[in-house]
């Protein structure tokens, strides 16, 4: 790839992501509102994303091989995507999530305890439209809450990419995101690593289910490799291996050398990984096209340390 726009892309792994693209030699435009400056040597498009005709004319006339969407959260802003990047790009890529296989946020989705849930578990071209108010944030807000309209905006930007696509198109279905110490803004590992290290306990469900996880430089990487494909369809990223809110407690506490503590919970005060619910993700359609995840045992142990050299300021 010679010419490859980034939307979003100003933080933790997208800034990673227009760094690896830079570095391997591409020219990269990075279109966001101008809070954030890009990197060195990549060229800058001050617009916001869901105007389109503000996006549009301060595109001009560029066109990309490939366009890597980092902030796409709603159908309304895949449909101006559509719209604005139909004839500038042969090939669009969507950070999506693995939220979007979460069944508290939609009686649509079925899962199977034991089973690593497939890509075919949500098919965007059988998405049923949804009258959310995607339109106005505030009304949605009131209408649903965060985590089902976090969910239900991925599905149903997939759905507007798949429906008769203008440009061959994946989303990247992420794990959870770990590693980085300081530029996961997140904070999550952080909040494990200070109260395991204060001997405080975390809060947990009565019977915590496994999650995914992937490192922050191996998305990246995947995005990138994505954008360079021709695969289409979403593709599940994370690390072969799920893991427990509890079993993620005791690595933390052994790489720190001490004990964690918990304490059992009903639900909504519980950790960021604690969940009553199946839904890790298989990755044997991410293996067959080539994007390979290391083991949970090859990066965690590092990226807890990363975590724990954090001050409290910056965790």
């Amino acid at each position: 790839m010679r010419n490859v726009c980034v939307i979003g892309g100003s933080r933790y792994f997208g800034l990673h992501l227009v760094t690896l693209l830079r570095d391997s030699g591409t020219r990269v435009t990075l279109v966001n509102r101008g809070s954030t400056p890009p990197p060195p040597g990549v060229d800058h498009v001050r617009a916001d994303r869901s105007d389109e005709t503000g996006l549009a004319a301060a595109l001009g006339g560029r066109d990309f091989d490939a366009v890597i969407d980092q902030v796409l959260y709603t159908p309304v802003q895949a449909a101006v995507a559509r719209r604005v990047f139909a004839g500038r790009t042969g090939r669009y890529v969507m950070t999506s999530t693995m939220e979007v296989y979460d069944p508290a946020t939609s009686p649509l989705v079925r899962t199977t305890e034991g089973v690593p849930v497939p890509e075919s578990a949500v098919d965007p071209l059988r998405a049923v439209p949804s009258e959310l108010p995607w339109h106005d944030p505030a009304a949605l807000a009131r209408r649903t809450d965060e985590a089902t309209g976090y969910a239900e905006g991925k599905r149903q930007a997939e759905a507007v990419l798949a429906q008769d696509p203008p440009f061959s198109w994946a989303s990247v279905r992420s794990a959870h995101v770990l590693g980085g110490g300081a530029r996961d803004f997140t904070g999550r590992l952080a909040h494990y690593t200070e109260l395991i290290a204060a001997g405080r306990p975390v809060a947990v469900h009565a019977r915590p289910r496994p999650t995914s996880f992937v490192h922050h430089e191996e998305i990246a990487a995947a995005l990138v490799r994505s954008a360079a494909s021709d695969d289409a369809g979403p593709v599940n990223a994370c690390s072969p291996d799920a893991l427990d809110v509890v079993r993620l407690c005791e690595l933390i506490a052994d790489r720190l050398g001490t004990t964690a503590r918990y304490r059992v919970t009903a639900g909504e005060d519980a950790s960021p990984f604690s969940f009553d619910r199946w839904y890790p993700m298989d990755d044997r359609r991410a293996v067959a096209l080539g994007l390979r995840f290391s083991p949970l045992a090859d990066w965690l142990p590092d990226a807890v340390a990363e975590a724990a050299a954090l001050s409290p300021r910056e965790a």
